[in-house]
């Protein structure tokens, strides 16, 4: 099975004059890594979108965990998406309000699938992710996230992605607001819990200076087919 699997994606955002995606072939294994970097603006974002189904896109060009995403609607997507898909975006959109571990632990609350994969003891598994991605104290599992650090914050966001062991996770310009030091020991560790999970990773920036720390690299603008 690969998490991932792209074949002649073509779209268009409603009423722009030209295709915002037109890829060709894409796909990625269990486990394994890639790095997409492009310039801001250029549809990366976008490309995100399509393969989470948050834009309508054509059946059959978009497979997750090999289901199409382009042939599953409404309600049944969203409930595809959370059971076989972990998300970093780079505001983290973490809610402010509960504590970093119940953030973390909102895929399982959402999804059966993911709750049974965090194992017997779900808290425990959330508990071992933050401690494993920087976040050991106990005291910050309590924490408002509105009351941790932007790197806190991060770490928190990737735990969730990962809680549940998803098929694929997708970052996006998740390590823009970090130095560079932060930026490499937070990739270090993400790629790192993906393949110990077995996890898809990909991970879309600007940022070439991190594309070291994964599988591939791949330049958007040229899978893309010079779509702007």
């Amino acid at each position: 099975m690969h998490p991932l699997r792209i074949e002649r994606l073509v779209y268009r955002w409603p009423g722009a004059e030209r295709n915002t995606l037109e890829i060709g072939a894409l796909s990625l294994a269990s486990g394994e890594s890639l790095f997409l970097f492009g310039p801001s603006g250029c549809g990366k974002s976008t490309l995100l979108s399509a393969i989470a189904g948050v834009v309508e896109v054509p059946k059959g060009a978009i497979r997750v965990a090999d289901q199409d995403v382009g042939a599953v609607h409404g309600g049944a997507r969203d409930r595809f998406r959370v059971d076989h898909i972990g998300m970093i975006f780079q505001v983290f959109n973490l809610i402010p309000w509960l504590s970093a571990i119940e953030n973390v632990l909102l895929p399982c609350t959402y999804s059966r699938h993911r709750r049974v994969r965090a194992g017997d003891n779900p808290e425990g598994t959330a508990r071992r992710l933050l401690s494993e991605l920087g976040l050991a104290d106990p005291s910050l599992a309590s924490k408002p996230a509105n009351e941790l650090s932007v790197g806190q914050q991060q770490r928190v966001a990737a735990a969730r992605a990962l809680i549940g062991k998803p098929d694929l996770i997708l970052a996006d310009e998740p390590t823009s607001a970090l130095d560079e030091a932060a930026k490499a020991a937070f990739v270090d560790l993400l790629a790192r819990e993906c393949a110990e999970a077995g996890t898809a990773l990909l991970f879309v920036s600007h940022d070439r200076s991190l594309e070291q720390h994964f599988d591939r690299n791949v330049d958007f603008l040229a899978l893309n087919g010079g779509a702007a």
